[in-house]
């Protein structure tokens, strides 16, 4: 089963999507209404309805306080990092994900990117490594629609989200993508719009 332009305009999706989306649900599987309504669901809510690929970090101090508490734990801290999203990728992505320290530039060359934010040079040559890429030399090519549903697809895949999508469960679809379940409605009302879309 395909997604076609017609589709995805009803969905509010710009049709550039098309094959991108095609390519990745039959490289993975993805291959019922079901599972491609919570791709496209999924998809839709983490990146601003398929139009924001790369992470906005150009948060206020107060945010930074709620996003990362024990990274910037007093106002004044915070304020040092406020509205310079490099400085804060840096920080709070530093030492981990096999990323390397602040002063390294690691944060932001590997912040999130694509339909599913992949982040940290682990993921990143992970899933260049799987698709055949090197996304560690260059990271914007995850930021096209290309890659940015061939990296979903692989991190669906390989978090085998399938299982989930057929059971209906988006609650522990969500925790696996998100890690909590931020945005769980919103991400269940893109499932069941697209599905209705989908099912026509």
């Amino acid at each position: 089963m395909t997604v076609n332009a017609e589709q995805l305009r009803q969905m509010h999706i710009d049709p550039v999507w098309e094959a991108p989306l095609n390519v990745t649900f039959e490289r993975f599987d993805i291959s019922t209404p079901l599972r491609q309504a919570a791709f496209i669901g999924q998809a839709g809510h983490e990146s601003g309805n398929f139009k924001m690929l790369s992470e906005n970090l150009n948060y206020r101090a107060e945010t930074l306080m709620k996003v990362w508490p024990k990274r910037f734990p007093t106002l004044e801290f915070a304020k040092q990092y406020e509205r310079n999203p490099q400085k804060i990728a840096n920080s709070v992505y530093a030492n981990r994900m096999e990323n390397r320290d602040e002063a390294s530039g690691d944060g932001y060359r590997f912040r999130g990117r694509g339909l599913f934010q992949l982040t940290g040079h682990a993921g990143y040559y992970h899933a260049g490594q799987a698709l055949g890429e090197d996304f560690v030399m260059n990271p914007d090519l995850v930021a096209t629609p290309q890659y940015a549903a061939l990296t979903a697809g692989w991190f669906w895949n390989t978090h085998k989200l399938n299982q989930f999508a057929d059971s209906r469960d988006y609650k522990t679809m969500t925790k696996k993508i998100n890690g909590g379940f931020i945005g769980l409605a919103d991400r269940e009302k893109h499932i069941n719009h697209a599905l209705a879309v989908l099912m026509g």
